[in-house]
């Protein structure tokens, strides 16, 4: 009898399996015991208003806990030399794979940082001019504006035996490409002595103009004034050689003043110290404002910018310097490296090509190596993080996206999406969060998250594919299909703003009249010259008009956990002054960074337990409940409440405890209506900075901002971390700033602000060399009608023109 063969498939096996993340009882920040089950090999993109979790889930839960699974596998000594990450509050994950976090984080303005040195192509080019370079001038380093050349000789004492020693001499060379005057950097600072002080008057009659040194009782005025080394009764113009240089460049000197000692140092490293070495965008307005003012930096006259040596920029091959490289547009400098044929370099020559093929293909062609990486904005510092994840051998690994699409014109949004889709293809399992519907209509699965923001969000409103999403009724799925109008009647200018002769990095000397009194939208494709025309050009011109421009830049805002919106914004002043006059008490005493503080956890609220190479533990202070503050201090109310429960209030509930009734101070409701404008009614007035998203950070600094006085208000990208929803109330709130008497101008890719503006400057027609010049100025029904631009093209298409 015939042997029967069983053509059945064989039973899956238990392996394949494991094909969901499972999530349950996730607690993070504002996160209602979420549990939910995410495909893997999927693209799920995560969807919600701003601050309804979103972050939380993916960042902060899934790929926080990954991370620290990988750490552990780590030896405990390895783990010594890592950052410590506590497990999230969580009942149970499932199902992880290795995660990469490719967030919106801006890469560090550290001025040596350079989009080739935050990537391997730099070092690859080191060393191929190290290799290839006539003359040839030393080894890789001499080719890296970061390393100094070093040379060094002298006596060192070798020993042999136990008894033999003797003194031999020695000398050590480092060739490095460092330029000496500028120090690697590319430009030198000068600072405007005049902004300094007023070198008509004496120290004694007030010489100085920097901000907070008027006082004669002020210490750091009576150390120069007491030091012996000026004489405090003369003015500063009649200084003898001898005293203007110990007056500006002394050398740090133990001096008694008052019978204190104190630390005498010259006036222009006193300066250096103590406001060019802190982040501007975290400084005081006035302080920030001076700093603008006094201090100037001029590119460096001896290496004209390139931050190299002469040694480097002579060693050339092919008539190309290792500075001309650097400073060619990435996809010129692709063709150049395919030109060279070299059989000694060609697996380096190969690695190079992919890399720098890779930011064409990426969408960052137009960028050169030498960019300085603070310069990047949020969506370019993302994508040049995926640069090296692109030609990955790596399969199975999950992916973690934050709003990729951010700084993306709509005709490059189709790009992004074909990366993610093949970051998914290669059988990755790829997470993003995510706002624009282009990018959500890609996706094999939809988790969204709310219903509202802060405390009114947390839980998840829908699982399930985009048309389910789309016939849902969630706030994501009403307003999904929502398309803005064109506006039939535009605003009349007041004036105009003209801008002549621009020419900041790709700009093609630029002429444009921006008009005054209206809402003008400046668009056209990334790196078409947008942040070039508008922050290159208008902050100088203001004077022409007598206008101050107030400019509110994609820059991060900076604050540690002890920091929260109400310090951040000022709102903290006049309630703490409020508090105090109420209770006939000093004002410090209502703050958790001074006098009334909890003096268990001085102030955090929590007491953190450093456990070595394991992560630490932070538990609630047990004496003050995290409430920052000591028990006498919660003694004093204001309108029945005492400052750690108006500190838990959110803004709206603050908004109207302020307005009213004893604890009315219109000071603080001021800022507080200021921040329900732009959509931050829900946050808590004491919740730690850290906590907040990207979207609320940049809405938070455009509240702090329309406090100043200007008469132009310049935003770029103000709906960046917006959710569909949100995009309409933003709409009404530069509305408010026009008809107020403002001129806004706002650097903006969606089609909504576009439609909803007075006038429209788009650039283009490409980007980097192929961009920089004005392709249209008019109305956005004439930008529609005409299709003459890829914004006219795609815009016409979202109104349905």
């Amino acid at each position: 009898m015939a042997k029967r063969t069983d053509t059945r498939s064989p039973a899956p096996h238990v392996s394949d399996s494991h094909d969901l993340i499972r999530v349950h009882g996730a607690r993070v920040n504002n996160l209602k015991d979420v549990s939910v089950e995410i495909p893997k090999r999927r693209l799920t993109v995560f969807t919600g208003v701003s601050g309804s979790g979103k972050s939380s889930l993916v960042f902060s839960t899934i790929a926080a806990e990954s991370q620290r699974m990988i750490n552990e596998t780590y030896s405990t000594f390895v783990q010594g030399f890592m950052p410590t990450l506590a497990r999230p509050d969580v009942d149970v994950l499932d199902g992880l794979t290795t995660a990469i976090t490719v967030d919106q984080q801006r890469m560090g303005a550290d001025p040596r940082s350079t989009v080739g040195t935050a990537t391997d192509a730099n070092a690859m080019l080191r060393i191929l001019f190290s290799r290839l370079g006539k003359p040839h001038i030393g080894p890789p380093s001499a080719y890296s504006f970061n390393t100094a050349s070093v040379r060094a000789s002298g006596g060192i004492t070798v020993e042999r035996g136990t008894a033999r020693t003797r003194t031999v001499k020695a000398t050590f060379n480092r060739t490095g490409g460092m330029c000496t005057r500028c120090e690697g950097r590319g430009s030198v600072s000068d600072i405007d002595l005049t902004q300094l002080y007023d070198d008509s008057k004496s120290l004694a009659e007030g010489a100085f103009t920097i901000p907070g040194w008027k006082s004669d009782s002020q210490w750091t005025v009576q150390v120069y004034a007491q030091s012996g080394f000026v004489d405090p009764d003369k003015p500063i113009r009649k200084y003898t050689k001898k005293e203007l240089q110990a007056f500006l460049y002394g050398e740090p000197v133990k001096v008694k003043v008052n019978g204190v000692n104190l630390t005498y140092e010259g006036l222009i490293p006193k300066i250096q110290k103590s406001f060019l070495s802190k982040d501007k965008e975290a400084m005081q307005p006035h302080i920030r404002a001076f700093v603008e003012r006094a201090v100037a930096f001029t590119t460096c006259p001896d290496c004209e910018g390139s931050r190299l040596s002469e040694g480097a920029r002579s060693s050339k091959i092919e008539r190309i310097s290792i500075a001309d490289a650097c400073a060619m547009e990435i996809r010129n400098l692709a063709e150049w490296v395919r030109g060279l044929e070299e059989p000694s370099v060609a697996p380096l020559l190969a690695a190079l090509q992919r890399t720098l093929d890779s930011f064409t293909e990426i969408g960052l062609g137009y960028l050169s190596l030498d960019r300085p990486a603070g310069t990047l904005s949020g969506g370019e510092a993302q994508r040049v993080k995926m640069i090296r994840h692109l030609g990955s051998s790596l399969t199975d690994v999950t992916y973690v996206f934050d709003e990729p699409t951010i700084g993306l014109h709509p005709h490059d949004i189709q790009r992004m999406n074909g990366l993610l889709l093949r970051l998914r293809d290669k059988g990755n399992t790829v997470l993003v969060v995510e706002h624009k519907p282009e990018t959500i209509v890609i996706a094999d699965h939809v988790v969204d998250l709310g219903p509202g923001a802060g405390g009114a969000g947390g839980t998840v409103c829908f699982e399930g594919t985009v048309e389910g999403l789309r016939a849902g009724d969630t706030v994501t799925g009403r307003h999904f299909d929502d398309r803005a109008a064109v506006k039939e009647s535009v605003r009349k200018p007041t004036g105009t703003l003209e801008i002549r002769g621009a020419s900041a990095h790709n700009l093609r000397d630029v002429d444009v009249d921006i008009p005054l009194g209206v809402l003008t939208v400046v668009t056209g494709v990334a790196g078409s010259g947008k942040s070039s025309l508008v922050h290159g050009s208008l902050p100088h011109r203001s004077g022409d008009v007598g206008e101050k421009v107030v400019s509110v830049d994609q820059s991060p805002i900076k604050g540690s956990r002890r920091s929260n919106p109400a310090t951040y914004t000022g709102l903290l002043d006049p309630i703490r002054k409020a508090f105090a006059k109420v209770n006939g008490v000093k004002p410090a005493l209502f703050s958790a960074n001074s006098e009334g503080a909890c003096p268990t956890c001085n102030g955090a609220g929590v007491i953190y337990t450093d456990l070595g190479m394991m992560a630490g533990v932070s538990t609630t202070c047990e004496d003050c409940e995290g409430k920052r503050f000591d028990a006498s201090v919660l003694e004093y109310h204001l309108g029945g409440r005492d400052i750690s429960e108006v500190l838990a209030m959110s803004v709206t509930d603050a908004e109207e405890f302020f307005g009213t009734g004893e604890a009315a101070t219109p000071a603080a409701h001021r800022i507080l209506g200021r921040l329900a404008d732009v959509g931050l009614g829900y946050l808590a007035l004491g919740q730690p900075l850290t906590t907040l998203s990207g979207g609320e950070r940049q809405r938070l600094k455009l509240a702090t901002h329309m406090a100043e006085k200007g008469g132009i208000y310049v935003l770029d990208e103000p709906t960046a971390g917006l959710h569909l929803a949100d995009v309409q109330q933003l709409l009404g709130l530069l509305d408010r700033l026009v008809d107020s008497g403002k001129s806004v101008i706002v650097v903006e890719h969606h089609q909504a602000v576009m439609a909803h503006a007075d006038w429209i400057v788009d650039l283009g027609p490409g980007a980097g060399h192929d961009g920089g010049r004005i392709v249209f100025e008019g109305t956005p029904a004439e930008l529609v009608s005409g299709r003459s631009t890829l914004t006219g093209e795609h815009l016409a298409d979202y109104v349905g023109g």
